[in-house]
């Protein structure tokens, strides 16, 4: 089984992946504590802002149980120092060859961004089956998610972009999607206030959530 098939397997698992922006490397530990608190073990933090890289270290040394991924990869060099700084996966906003080529040749575990069936086809052309449908909520949401599931049925998608808590079961309850990505577990104003219990009830709902749409789906 390959490092992203395995990937995907522990995002099933979990179901939600939050997104994090850590402005103030001072509040990384904290929120990954109030995410785990919640029951959530896997979290990405997105590559926006100076802090990032080192936010990855602390999250990495501070708790080894979590997965920690990197988010907004968009080339080689965010890649490799988000590899260099403990990153167990890369998430891109959107696909070129040149990324995923150096990704399977270091064996790092990406999740290309898609948009349109032309980036599916693409991405797919390259061995990549698990791929992040972004900016979920502009491309057509679960309308779209309903759509690629006919002419691309072994692809599965995290969808991310705009997505609520309230939408959580309407995408989970898709065959082909594996989780959900979204900032809407860890608000930026919960996290800038330093909110963390906030943040851990909103993890829990999250899990509560994605524990209801599976009992319905199955």
């Amino acid at each position: 089984m390959s490092s992203s098939e395995q990937f995907m397997h522990l995002a099933h698992s979990v179901g939600v992946i939050p997104t994090l922006v850590i402005d103030d490397l001072e509040d990384a530990i904290p929120v990954a504590q109030a995410l785990s608190d919640g029951g959530l073990s896997v979290l990405e933090v997105t590559l926006r802002t100076p802090v990032a890289l080192q936010a990855i270290q602390c999250i990495r040394q501070t708790f080894p149980a979590l997965t920690v991924g990197a988010g907004t990869v968009c080339n080689v060099d965010t890649a490799a120092a988000a590899h260099d700084a403990g990153a167990q996966f890369l998430v891109s906003p959107g696909y070129n060859s040149v990324l995923g080529a150096y990704c399977r040749a270091q064996q790092l575990t990406l999740i290309p961004g898609v948009a349109t069936a032309s980036e599916v086809m693409t991405a797919l052309a390259d061995g990549y089956l698990f791929l992040k449908a972004f900016p979920a909520t502009v491309i057509g949401g679960t309308r779209w998610l309903q759509a690629m599931h006919g002419p691309f049925p072994h692809v599965r998608f995290c969808p991310t972009g705009g997505i609520s808590a309230a939408e959580l079961s309407d995408y989970l309850s898709l065959q082909n999607v594996v989780c959900v990505g979204g900032s809407w577990v860890t608000p930026t104003n919960a996290i800038q206030d330093k909110h963390w219990t906030h943040i851990t009830a909103l993890a829990r709902d999250a899990c509560k959530a994605r524990d209801s749409a599976r009992a319905t789906r199955e």
